[in-house]
């Protein structure tokens, strides 16, 4: 089994039957693992880079000091919400549920998940979810 690139998902125009091989599962999966690494450690630098958050003394030095640190604890808790889906997304290849839509059983597409690995619905089910959504939030 050769390692399978992005070239070839893109590429890939097999049966049916055949969405989500083995080959594909593991493309998938070293994509996942890749993200959740990186997260780790932009969770790691944040960490450090606080631990070593020396006090400004001017009071406006401060302050500005004060909001990169909020803004990145904000870009690190977007992070940490997406680390969950990824290790949910890395177990869903394990329990061999991954790339099928939750609403419909469909396949989502190999185009969709290359983009966005931790999708859960086809293109056409997140439609209709915002539609919903939409419509009964006015």
């Amino acid at each position: 089994m050769a390692k399978l690139t992005e070239q070839d998902i893109l590429s890939w125009d097999g049966p049916e039957d055949d969405y989500m091989n083995a080959d594909q599962l593991a493309f998938f999966r070293e994509i996942l693992v890749k993200m959740q690494d990186e997260l780790i450690e932009k969770a790691s630098v944040t960490t450090e880079h606080l631990q070593e958050h020396e006090s400004a003394p001017d009071p406006a030095d401060r302050a500005t000091q004060e909001e990169e640190y909020a803004l990145e604890l904000r870009t690190r808790d977007r992070e940490r919400k997406l680390m969950a889906k990824v290790q949910a997304t890395i177990r869903k290849i394990d329990e061999g549920d991954y790339g099928f839509c939750q609403d419909t059983g469909e396949p989502i597409g190999l185009k969709r998940l290359l983009a966005r690995p931790t999708a859960t619905l086809s293109v056409e089910a997140q439609e209709r979810r915002e539609r919903m959504k939409k419509q009964f939030a006015d």
